[in-house]
């Protein structure tokens, strides 16, 4: 009989296989689970020997590999009768979103932290190549001539102070295995987390926040922080088409993270993890809306030009449907014939939702194991995840703090230190072990500044236990280790910076386990409006 599991599961990553078979991963469970979608029920569960960031199948279904959410790479290889597992070879730092090669021989692999795409002979486990890309590489997906890899970078890369700031999108060149080009997302775009491409290979499709990063934040209506974004990629031109909003005029659609095409291609599905819905696009009525604004015809009040489409919150009107599911913090997303199947991360569960229902879908949720009773970390992680919290749901504390309360790397002008002097967003990384809050110190503790979050950009009023919660999440955060350490210790550059580091002072003020003394001082580099503003000393654990 099944063992009641007394962890979450947390899946987070699909893969169909051949076959009635999906295989669903979780990112706090060892454990992987075959799914049977035209029965909706879970057939098999794999115990793995890490916590998976991404599967790929191979093109017979007769090996399942598995990327391991690791600083020390670890990508396996599993057979999905015997559950026998072996590990094929090491990828970088925090390996995911592998894609084989159409002939199945090769597999394409992201290193996250390491910013670069391992190449991997999946006969020999070899490393063939490893091809540098942008900043935190998330998600790839293989044109189906198999000639060219799109790969979508999580966050943007360059000073947050330059006018332009955006993620992009990096095409591979497959035979050469070079990147070949780079194309910018609008300004604004970060946290980019799902990208898919059109049954004929002619265009890919991206998830990702647009944030409004060069106006105060005064308010939030109507899109005026974050907004949320689905931009499409001519792959043939190696261009951005153009970039649509998926939220409507007063009601956001915070944190897109998944996004498929169905096999026909007809609907684009896109799962929509701060409100707990999938949106579903007519992608032929889209793209011919986005060819006559391109020639110059008006196809909304807002949009007479395609410079216009990435501001208007109406484009899609008519084109796309909301559903609301019954599960929380939908993630990966796969279709099988006419069915999405989206993982609920926060209810480990599994969303399903008919496609040809489209007028009256009516979403299911099936549970892939027994329900663990949340803890209030767990409770917070889902409340700084969840769009529920902030007024019209337009984002999540996750918009601005992605990748488990990081940074989105642009710079914000936020009202608590004055107007007119925008900063980087701060990790919140030991956040609650490292007062004052904010760059300027404006906030006393991590905790005032959680409280105020809500208050005054998520613009809500919510019971204490939920701050309290989120205290909670902040504070179960733990480092993740550098990639450029070998072997788990310093190279003999860091050992003769971290002499440097002492001898220099450095240590005076980041001092300690934290790099910090917790005091505001000058030192020199502030600018504008801050010009004459003592700076809080940061830790700097982590910025590697």
């Amino acid at each position: 009989g099944e063992e009641t599991p007394q962890e979450y599961f947390s899946p987070h990553v699909l893969a169909r296989g051949n076959g009635d078979r999906l295989y669903v991963a979780g990112a706090t469970s060892k454990r992987l689970v075959v799914f049977d979608p035209v029965a909706e029920k879970v057939v098999d569960r794999f115990s793995l020997p890490c916590m998976t960031s991404g599967i790929a199948v191979s093109p017979d279904g007769v090996r399942v590999y598995v990327t391991a959410m690791s600083p020390s790479g670890e990508v396996y290889a599993i057979d999905p009768v015997t559950g026998k597992t072996d590990l094929l070879a090491s990828a970088g730092h925090t390996p995911n979103a592998p894609v084989l090669s159409t002939d199945g021989k090769v597999l394409y692999v992201c290193s996250r932290f390491s910013n670069e795409v391992v190449v991997v002979d999946v006969s020999s486990g070899n490393v063939l190549a490893k091809i540098p890309v942008l900043r935190e590489p998330v998600a790839a997906a293989l044109t189906p001539d198999g000639s060219s890899l799109v790969i979508a970078n999580h966050l943007p890369v360059g000073r947050a102070d330059q006018d332009s700031m955006a993620a992009a999108v990096s095409l591979i060149d497959t035979q050469i295995r070079r990147t070949l080009t780079a194309i910018d997302l609008p300004n604004g775009s970060t946290n980019v987390l799902g990208l898919c491409l059109s049954p004929d290979g002619a265009y890919a499709y991206v998830t990702h926040i647009l944030g409004r990063h060069h106006l105060p934040t005064t308010q939030i209506e109507r899109g005026w922080i974050n907004t949320n974004a689905l931009s499409v990629i001519d792959l043939k031109d190696r261009r951005l088409l153009n970039t649509v909003l998926l939220d409507d005029v007063d009601l956001g659609a915070a944190n897109p993270w998944g996004v498929t095409c169905t096999a026909e291609g007809r609907f684009l599905v896109v799962s929509l993890s701060g409100t707990h819905e999938l949106c579903l696009i007519d992608r032929a009525e889209l793209h011919a809306r986005l060819a006559r604004v391109a020639a110059g015809e008006q196809v909304t009040a807002a949009s007479r030009t395609p410079e216009d489409v990435p501001n208007d919150s109406s484009f899609l009107v008519g084109l796309k449907k909301r559903v609301k599911l019954h599960g929380k913090g939908p993630r990966g997303l796969v279709v099988v014939g006419t069915k999405a199947f989206a993982a609920e991360y926060f209810t480990d569960s599994l969303a399903i939702v008919d496609l040809r229902k489209a007028n009256s879908v009516a979403p299911r949720s099936v549970p892939l194991q027994t329900p663990v009773k949340a803890t209030e970390a767990r409770r917070g992680e889902m409340l700084f995840h969840d769009a529920d919290l902030c007024f019209q749901q337009w984002q999540s504390c996750a918009s601005c703090h992605p990748g488990s309360g990081r940074a989105d790397v642009l710079n914000w002008d936020l009202l608590n230190d004055g107007i007119g002097n925008p900063k980087n967003t701060r990790s919140l990384l030991l956040a609650h072990r490292t007062p004052p809050s904010m760059s300027l110190g404006v906030r006393a503790t991590a905790e005032v500044a959680v409280r105020a979050g809500i208050r005054y950009i998520q613009f809500a009023v919510r019971p204490e236990s939920d701050a309290v919660a989120i205290d909670r999440y902040l504070e179960s955060l733990a480092p993740v280790p550098s990639p450029y350490l070998i072997d788990g210790k310093p190279r003999p550059a860091a050992t003769r910076g971290e002499q440097i580091f002492h001898s220099a002072g450095c240590a005076s003020c980041h001092s300690g386990s934290l790099y910090t003394n917790g005091r505001l001082y000058d030192v020199g580099t502030a600018s504008g409006l801050d010009s004459a503003e003592t700076f809080d000393t940061p830790t700097l654990v982590e910025v590697w």
